[in-house]
């Protein structure tokens, strides 16, 4: 099969290199691809958000299967477009993107198909945000920008100067452009949070291994929010009772409420959970694989990916399953130094193939910022890259990825040594 990438970070590369292995590629290409990418890939140079542009070259080409990484194309109609020209697409539509396209959309929905989630009140207004907040739950809140914020919209105020500094930087200095328009409260909640994704065709759904992601910059959970400094799988807290109770009380709901509103749902919803003595909420869903959870539950997959993605993309999934590993993964993101705020790059990377080495096939170094320029790999972004290793035991696969992680150099590197702590 030729097979089309959407996307160049580090979740496209995990795709990417789980799906190289299948014996039923013929040819994958990735728009736009990155450096890691491009040793699975043909990388194109075609405008980033030209997505008429890009159909018309996946006709000519043939392409049989178009994999959409990123929420953006897909919340922009990607999918949509694809579909109506005859093309075979792993990726919801631009209905069903509104899962994570608009967060006030996302707990409307929940509210209505009686998903559990945190108590929330919606507001256009700054100062009536402002005005109602000292009165909305009393101690800690959540401010969250309603559109698409790179996974950085997100505010956990442990007060109210908190609280109303993040509603100022969203509806005021407008930190996220128009995805603050309007912001949603919401009640904090407590517990443990675990990542759970499902591919779906629109009626049933595969779970895929649990996750834990690591948002805060800072060690110990503190900081700021990023996109994130480091995933495991599976999380502890992903019992097999809380996993037939979120089947029960999230999924199965979720998909009968998208089958309700004749949302035609086909690629991998994500949900974001907090479990607390028994009882689970959902923090937000997300309509594309999570990135770097990705990167820690692809190489737990014995399974060929293609199959499970193409039978998805055609509405479906019949008895498919999907075999794993039992090995635990480790994924930690290495960052350019100031990340997610002001941060440099352009600095020379050094000794991926011997970090990679180290790993004795046990590690996978995943790019996510990086650029190839006068024969030299460079940082391009926040986010660099995503080391990954697997191993018998949690504890093991904690040392064989820290093992990776220290061969690797570049100035102003920085990661957070505690990934998985939880867990521990």
């Amino acid at each position: 099969m030729r097979v089309l990438i959407v996307g160049s970070g580090g979740r496209e590369h995990a795709l990417a290199w789980k799906l190289a292995q299948s014996p039923l590629i013929k040819k994958m290409y990735c728009m736009p691809g990155n450096p890691g990418i491009a040793n699975h890939a043909e990388c194109l140079d075609l405008k980033s958000d030209d997505w008429e542009a890009l159909k018309e070259w996946a006709l000519d080409h043939k392409i049989d299967l178009t994999v959409v990484g990123p929420e953006a194309p897909l919340v922009d109609g990607l999918a949509d477009r694809f579909r109506d020209a005859g093309l075979k697409v792993f990726g919801p539509g631009s209905s069903g993107a509104m899962l994570e396209g608009s967060k006030v959309w996302a707990k409307r929905k929940m509210r209505k198909w009686g998903i559990p989630t945190a108590d929330f009140a919606v507001f256009y207004d700054f100062d009536e945000a402002r005005y109602h907040l000292s009165r909305f739950y009393g101690g800690p809140v959540v401010i969250k920008a309603d559109g698409l914020a790179a996974g950085k919209g997100v505010t956990v105020a442990a007060g109210p100067a908190e609280a109303e500094q993040a509603l100022y930087d969203i509806m005021v200095e407008k930190t996220f452009g128009e995805a603050g328009s309007r912001v949603v409260i919401e009640q904090c909640l407590s517990g443990e949070e675990v990542s759970v994704l499902a591919i779906t065709d629109g009626q049933k759904y595969i779970l895929l291994p649990s996750a834990q992601d690591h948002k805060a910059v800072g060690e110990g959970d503190r900081g700021p929010n990023t996109g994130g400094m480091g995933a495991y799988s599976p999380a502890p807290v992903y019992t097999d009772d809380v996993a037939a109770r979120i089947e029960e009380e999230v999924f199965q709901p979720l998909m009968q409420g998208l089958a309700e509103d004749k949302i035609d749902f086909r690629g991998v919803i994500y949900a974001g959970l907090m479990i607390d003595k028994g009882r689970i909420n959902v923090l937000e869903f997300n309509v594309r694989f999570g990135d770097p959870e990705t990167q820690a539950i692809i190489p737990r997959m014995e399974s060929d990916l293609l199959p499970l993605l193409m039978a998805a993309a055609e509405g479906d999934l019949g008895e498919m399953k999907v075999r794993l590993l039992a090995d635990p993964a480790v994924c930690v993101v290495l960052a350019s130094r100031g990340y997610p705020a002001h941060y440099e790059t352009g600095y020379p990377i050094y000794s991926l193939a011997e970090a990679e080495k180290e790993g004795e096939g046990n590690v996978a170094v995943f790019h996510a910022g990086t650029v190839f320029k006068d024969r030299h790999l460079l940082t391009a972004g926040g986010r660099v890259l995503g080391v990954t290793a697997w191993d018998e035991d949690l504890t093991k696969a904690l040392k064989r990825v820290y093992e990776a992680v220290d061969k690797i150099e570049f100035e102003g590197c920085y990661f957070r040594r505690d990934i998985a702590y939880r867990a521990l």
